[in-house]
């Protein structure tokens, strides 16, 4: 079990990749940095002034590390850029996480125990949504989950779209250096699924969600038709890519690991 502490970790991050988030950010920052050392941020490209304030909370605060990219390249590759860094710094672990607050700080801890008691697996945060929550949003998941199932063969992939999870971040290098996707809105479901054809298994934590409204300083940047078209390609990408590893998934599957 690789070395553990909630105070000052030396194997478990937690990444937060940034892109215009508004206020909540700060609120998001402070929450993670409550429950966890250290916390970094990736400031992907913003141009709503948050990268000027997070430097200056960073400049007060040891356990917080800002590194602002000049321009939006996507949150895999915001996620990539974090995970390079912290792997040349002697991390194997990374708890990614939302900017906008719609993820459960508290569960930080909980998340990273799991992962320092099976460190070869990735902990993946399974939603629990609120009665108030979108039900586009909610019903249309189930889609990419459905899609996702099938690729892996019912691998146990819990929730493919929440980004509320931990990862070993060896694999996920290996995973993402290896192809040239999973750069932008597409990372989170595509990395289960080639994590799960790499070998990795996952493990389901229940996860609260909280949405927030614009006036309540909620910020999406999801786009339906933009981003289904995305998905809808990728998921054609996998199933492609599902196809000729079905041999080996089949293999896996009999000999039950």
């Amino acid at each position: 079990m690789p070395a553990f502490s909630p105070d000052t970790s030396r194997s478990h991050l937690v990444l937060i990749p940034s892109y215009n988030p508004g206020p909540k950010v700060y609120e998001t920052v402070r929450a993670a940095r409550s429950q966890w050392t250290p916390v970094w941020v990736v400031v992907d490209g913003s141009t709503d002034s948050s990268a000027a304030g997070l430097q200056a909370m960073a400049a007060q605060d040891d356990g917080l590390r800002v590194m602002v990219l000049p321009h939006n390249v996507g949150k895999g590759a915001a996620v990539l850029h974090g995970i390079n860094i912290a792997a040349a710094r002697g991390f194997t672990h990374v708890l990614t996480m939302d900017s906008d607050g719609q993820h459960p700080a508290p569960l930080i801890p909980e998340f990273m125990k799991t992962s320092a008691a099976q460190p070869a697996a990735m902990v993946l945060g399974v939603p629990v949504f609120a009665a108030d929550a979108p039900r586009l949003r909610v019903n249309g998941r189930k889609v990419s989950n459905g899609w996702a199932d099938l690729e892996t063969l019912w691998a146990g992939i819990g929730d493919s779209l929440f980004g509320f999870r931990v990862y070993p971040i060896a694999p996920l290098r290996r995973v993402m250096q290896g192809q040239r996707w999973m750069r932008r809105f597409d990372f989170d479901p595509e990395a289960v699924v080639r994590m799960c054809w790499a070998g990795v298994k996952p493990v389901n934590l229940p996860a609260t969600v909280q949405y927030f409204r614009p006036e309540e300083g909620g910020v999406s940047h999801f786009n339906y038709l933009r981003d289904n078209l995305l998905l809808s390609w990728m998921h054609s990408r996998l199933f492609l890519g599902f196809v000729w590893r079905l041999p080996l998934l089949l293999w896996r599957r009999i000999r039950g690991s």
